[in-house]
Parts: C-alpha cells; structure tokens; sequence
C-alpha cells in the first residue's frame, strides 16, 4: 500500500521557514536586557552638558528656520538630546514602569520649556522676519507624518536594543 505523497511545493515549507525566521531573528544581536534598561535609564536625564547641547540645537534649529536651511534643521535634530527621554516614555510604558514614564515625562517637560524658552529668545531678537518655506512646511502635519514617525519610532525601538550602536536613530531623527 503506498502512502501519499505530499506535493513538492510543500516538502520545503519547514525549511523555507526556519530560514526566514533565522534571517529576521531580533534575538541574535539583541543586547542584554540589562544593558537596554541602564542605558535608556541614562539617556532620560537632562543635566550637566545636556540642557546646553538642546539650547545651542535650538539656536542651530532656529536659525536654520529662520534663513530656511534644511540642513541646519537636520543639524539641530542630529544634535539634539530629546531622544532620551523620548524612548524613556516608550520603553516605561512597555514595561509598565511608571515612575520610569513620570521620570521621563518630567525631562521631556523641561526640555520642552527649555526650547520654548530658547527659542522665543532667539525670535525676539533676530532681525528676520518673514516665514520661510522650511518653517511652513513642517506647520500642516498630514497622515504621512504619523506613518514616517510610527514607522520611525519601530526602528528606533529595534536599534536600541541592539549591542552595537548604528546610524538608525540619527536616521530616525532626521526622517522624522
């Protein structure tokens, strides 16, 4: 009696998977889970040289607006230290750390004032005053914003669980 023979399409199915799955693993160069939590941790914070590293990026952002220079915009956002806070609000609420997400609540308030702040200085004294290209482009956000930013955030998310650092979240910062 013969058995029936499953057709050839499906024989490599179990190995197809296992090499797809072998491919698009996020555990093989996944940091330690220590490692990730001490160094978003660490990132919240805005003391010591950070507070001035946001104001002089705000200055550069600012100005770049202000004369329309995309790539001083670009500059600023490659400078700026929001990003810390930023993912601390993301990965607290991942892990249901609430004083983590207060924490970083608490930094992404004063770095926000801080910019404001910063900001209206730099706008009350230019002699510039007439809106640029640059500044009106980023006023009517549309869907394909939130998708860039969504899509954004996943591969900020990836990156910083990896062991090495890579270019993702400069590259996040400037798409977004």
């Amino acid at each position: 009696m013969k058995t029936a023979q499953r057709p050839i399409f499906i024989r490599p199915m179990p190995r197809l998977r296992a090499a797809f799955a072998r491919r698009f693993s996020l555990r093989d160069d996944q940091a330690p889970h220590e490692e990730i939590d001490s160094r978003i941790r660490g990132d919240i914070e805005l003391r010591g040289a950070t507070p001035w590293i946001l104001m002089f990026a705000i200055f550069i952002a600012s100005v770049g607006l202000n004369v329309n220079s995309a790539a001083a915009i670009i500059g600023a956002m490659l400078i700026s230290p929001l990003m810390g806070p930023i993912m601390g609000i993301g990965y607290g609420i991942a892990i249901y750390d609430f004083s983590l997400i207060r924490r970083a609540l608490s930094s992404l308030a004063i770095a926000t004032g801080l910019s404001i702040m910063t900001s209206t200085l730099y706008f009350a004294i230019t002699p510039l005053s007439q809106a640029q290209t640059e500044l009106l482009a980023r006023t009517t956000p549309t869907i394909w914003d939130v998708l860039i930013a969504l899509f954004g955030g996943l591969a900020g998310s990836v990156a910083a669980t990896r062991r090495k650092k890579s270019n993702v979240i400069p590259g996040v910062a400037i798409a977004t």
